[in-house]
């Protein structure tokens, strides 16, 4: 319809437009004017104005109005189809679906299949054969089918997750198309070009020659792609690349094996630029953590990479027998190898101390690699921990030197001459040699020969049988410059040349970096020389774990994934899909795309083809849409025409009066019946002013008036002694109800147990045992030692103890002990050997500290754990020896009743106040002795 996607289902039914200026004729008719009589007495009524008035004919825009709704209402009954499939009208052509179906199609996959599936419905209306043409799968026959089987293998297809060159494909199409003869070629393109896009465009049209060609591209998602990760010194970073140049950028999440995320870092683009960078700073410990980095909304194999082991950033310990000389740094064997290590391995640099020392804390950290840098003798302590570590996976690297020279141990690959072979000097005819190839089955296999490397020194292997397999490198005369081998899970390897300049000129060139880097790459996980990271080498095969589909989702291995090389280090194929390859513990990882590769939008511009978009391919019925509009329009018509008569002006001022009645009644009606406001939370607030205005102890409320009486007396009477006896001025003693009231105010709780007493609802057990894990202290006082048969076993058998089993039963109770003799709590304040109350043979119970060596616990006068005790037990009724009348009198007698059992029990109670308050403090008088020594006191 005049160049627009537009077509009527029922076309002839537009006639009813011709409608309109009759309607509008209709609808601008007059009644007729009434006949004017004048009555003399009605002269008296000109002045006042009326209230209602009503038009003599319609406003036009009203009329407009209503014309443009029964337009409206004429195209809806047309049927008409926004976007309508067009074809050729009463074409018998075949139609054949050239579909991109790698990892690029994979974000807009949905809507591909949705515009086939169409495609497909009109075909089969037309009876027309269908061919499905998918570009990655060149060895696949191109056959005609009805379309029912045609959606059927549709929905079969899927994307893949690797790139294939579509010229692949050209050869089957030309066949098939010659075979056809005329056809109707539509490509459902995904826009993006990973190479040989121009290769493809011009081959497809010779290929389809003066055929119907219909391209649809545009009006999705355009994928974005990542590459090239590097796990960098100060951060990892990663590639992103896009083809659309219009995508501002996005956000990158970074995921560990177990699929959590650890972190997400955002990227832009810059103008013009088809590749940015995202980059994590995390510490290496994070950082060796990531499995997988994937781009936020995007959902395909292209948007993922997988990291293995060889991604890890490896801590390396340096380890120099050399003297450390900071006037010269450039001949410390370090200065070279730090240098050459930092750009891929977190260092430890052990240049201070005993090698021996160093070591030993290198095998603590447990480190994956170590190198020595002209270490000699090593103690058979050390050996033998060296050999035990090496065994379990670590990689070992030595540098030659004066003093390994000398040396004897077992920690070298080879078995050494004593001494070493100078080359060059002025009593040798020899002159300095250069490096030969790298064996192809050593580490080094592949790096380039570096011309400019000589060996002026170096220490000389034995000559055996198996020397020749240990000999990763060589000089020109076949004497090895660097040697290996495999012992056990790790590898030990020897550069037969120091690592700084005064033997070669190795260390200073680009061959060192590259092959330290090798040897990096074998730590942290088993590995052999030329091996891949499960160990096996580089000939040896490993079969695919987890595979990548095309929408970046793990999944089994498909039956066309083979097996690949221990060493591959390529990008994903059809035999060899992207996902994790080998032993679970240590998966070679395999990516869609390769650290060079890039993409650029496909240009198709010297196609002569129909365009199209994914975006409008659906047609849209706007039948629906006419007809909404048409009744809105209707009830705005009717809106002002109700304004205009006054109706609805006069129906909204009687309704505005009758709501406004209702809404006085009503409110009228609540304040007379409300109650009173009542604050729920007063009481709280009234008791939390209360306890943080002063420091105060606490009790718990048993609801026994006589116990109750007995505990506040204590307690007040407990405050009184630390105010006489210390500098803590308490206020008065709160009781509780571990249920209802906060507990966190207070340093510490006594709990007297009341035998026979119910259990305590489980809310107060939770609050109590939140309260003790959030440091606060309780005291359980079963004040029944008296009734105690000899023995802890009768301790335990007490009502006041089955009560106080019921209660702890429920409780997160650390491991108890009675209080030992060096127990802080015994020196808090006063130095107590006991704790006694209104008896003294109960036994005091404080959380179990962990165990100390003897001679520690002699040289130390207090014994304390990292905090305070949570939980206190004791049945010597405490609370009844502090409790005092309110004229200063003891309020209950004691048992036995010695002289001074009551200033005791005060002097108890004082210290667990303040160990409550100061903790383990006391702890660290320790040092006292060795501080007033060193001030010469």
């Amino acid at each position: 319809m005049m160049g627009l996607p537009l077509s009527f289902a029922e076309p002839l039914l537009l006639i009813g437009l011709v409608s309109l200026p009759v309607l509008w004729w209709l609808l601008r008719v007059m009644p007729p004017r009434p006949r004017r009589i004048e009555f003399p007495p009605t002269k008296l009524l000109f002045d006042i104005a009326p209230r209602e008035e009503t038009p003599s004919r319609s406003p036009w825009w009203l009329t407009l109005l209503r014309l443009i709704a029964a337009a409206l209402i004429i195209f809806a009954a047309a049927g008409p189809i926004w976007n309508p499939r067009s074809q050729a009208a009463g074409s018998k052509a075949p139609l054949v679906l050239l579909l991109d179906d790698s990892w690029s199609a994979a974000a807009s996959w949905d809507e591909r299949i949705k515009t086939a599936d169409e495609m497909i419905a009109n075909a089969d209306a037309d009876r027309r054969g269908v061919a499905l043409v998918p570009l990655l799968e060149p060895n696949r026959d191109i056959t005609l089918m009805p379309a029912g089987a045609a959606r059927v293998a549709l929905r079969q297809l899927a994307p893949k997750p690797f790139t294939t060159d579509r010229t692949e494909a050209l050869a089957l199409l030309e066949r098939f198309l010659k075979a056809t003869g005329d056809a109707e070629i539509v490509w459902l393109s995904d826009g993006v070009d990973p190479g040989h896009g121009n290769e493809f465009v011009t081959g497809l049209a010779k290929t389809i020659g003066d055929r119907s060609l219909t391209i649809y591209d545009g009006g999705t998602l355009s994928p974005l792609a990542l590459a090239g990760a590097e796990n960098a010194a100060a951060k990892m970073t990663v590639k992103v690349l896009r083809a659309d140049l219009s995508v501002p950028g996005g956000v990158v999440r970074a995921l560990d094996a177990k699929g959590s995320p650890i972190a997400e870092a955002r990227f832009a683009f810059g103008a013009g630029a088809h590749d940015t960078e995202a980059s994590f700073d995390l510490p290496v410990e994070l950082r060796n953590d990531i499995s997988r980095l994937e781009i936020a909304n995007q959902r395909s194999a292209g948007a993922v990479q997988l990291l293995d082991k060889r991604w890890r950033r490896r801590a390396v310990g340096i380890v120099t027998g050399a003297t450390s000389d900071t006037a010269q740094p450039l001949l410390a064997p370090t200065f070279y190898l730090t240098r050459a290590l930092q750009p891929f391995a977190d260092l430890r640099l052990g240049d201070r101390g005993a090698p021996q020392q160093v070591i030993a804390q290198f095998l603590d950290q447990k480190l994956p690699m170590i190198v020595m840098a002209d270490v000699g003798t090593l103690s058979p302590e050390i050996r033998e921990r060296l050999n035990a570590w090496i065994e379990n996976g670590g990689v070992l690297v030595r540098f030659a030197g004066p003093r390994l020279a000398q040396g004897d141990d077992d920690l070298v690959p080879v078995k050494l001459r004593r001494g070493g072979r100078t080359l060059g000097g002025s009593l040798t005819w020899e002159k300095p040699q250069h490096l030969a190839a790298f064996t192809a089955d050593g580490p080094f296999a592949g790096l380039a020969v570096p011309k400019d490397v000589t060996v002026s020194r170096q220490v000389l292997a034995e000559p055996d049988a198996v020397l020749a397999t240990k000999s990763w490198a060589s000089l020109e005369d076949g004497t090895p410059l660097v040697t290996g081998e495999r012992r056990g899970k790790g590898v030990i390897s020897l550069f037969h040349v120091s690592a700084d300049m005064r033997w070669s000129d190795l260390p200073m060139s680009g061959a060192m970096v590259e092959m330290l880097r090798r040897l990096v790459d074998m730590s942290g996980y088993t590995s052999t020389p030329g091996a891949g990271p499960a160990g096996q080498s580089a000939k040896a095969t490993v079969a695919p774990l987890h595979i990548l589909d095309g929408f970046g989702a793990f999944g089994p291995p498909p039956s066309t994934a083979k097996p690949l090389p221990a060493d591959f280090n390529d990008r994903a194929s059809l035999d060899h899909p992207p996902g994790f390859y080998g032993p679970a513990d240590g998966p070679i990882a395999v990516n869609t795309l390769a650290p060079t590769d890039r993409i650029a939008a496909l240009d198709t511009s010297s196609l002569r083809a129909n365009r199209a978009s994914y975006s409008n391919a659906e047609p849209r019925d706007l039948r629906g849409i006419l007809l909404s509009t048409a009744l809105l329009l209707f009830l705005i018509d009717a809106v002002i025409v109700a304004l205009l008569g006054g109706t609805l002006a006069a129906l909204v001022r009687r309704r505005a009066a009758t709501a406004a009645l209702v809404a006085l009644a009503i409110l009228g009606g609540m304040t007379l019946w409300a109650p009173a406001p009542v604050r729920a939370d007063q009481a709280s607030d009234e008791f939390a002013m209360r306890a943080v205005s002063q420091t105060r102890l606490a009790y718990v409320v048993t609801g026994n008036a006589d116990v109750d009486s007995i505990v506040k007396a204590g307690m007040t009477g407990l405050t009184l002694y630390l105010a006489q006896r210390t500098a803590l001025e308490a206020g008065d003693p709160v009781g509780v109800d571990p249920a209802h009231d906060e507990l966190a105010f207070f340093p510490l709780i006594y709990w007297p147990i009341v035998p026979g007493a119910p259990k305590p609802p489980q809310d107060a057990i939770n609050k109590i045992d939140a309260y003790m894990k959030q440091g606060g202290t309780v005291i359980f006082d079963t004040r029944d030692a008296i009734e105690a048969g000899p023995g802890d076993n009768g301790a335990q058998q007490t009502p006041g103890m089955q009560s106080l089993r019921e209660i702890l039963s429920a409780l997160d109770v650390p491991e108890l002990e009675p209080v030992p003799r060096e127990h802080v709590l015994t020196k808090t304040f006063y130095l107590l050997r006991d704790f006694p109350g209104r008896f003294t043979s109960g036994q005091t119970w404080v959380e179990a500290l962990p165990k100390e060596d003897e001679d520690e616990s002699a040289s130390r006068p207090a014994r304390g754990g990292d905090g305070v005790s949570p939980i206190i037990i004791t049945s010597n009724d405490l609370a009844g020896a502090w409790a005092i009348r309110p004229d200063g009198q003891a309020m209950l007698p004691l048992v036995p009743g010695e002289p001074r059992q009551r200033d005791f029990a005060f002097r108890a109670g004082v210290n667990i106040v303040m160990y409550t308050l100061t903790g383990n403090y006391k702890a660290d008088q320790v040092h006292a002795p060795a501080l007033i020594e060193r001030l010469g006191q």
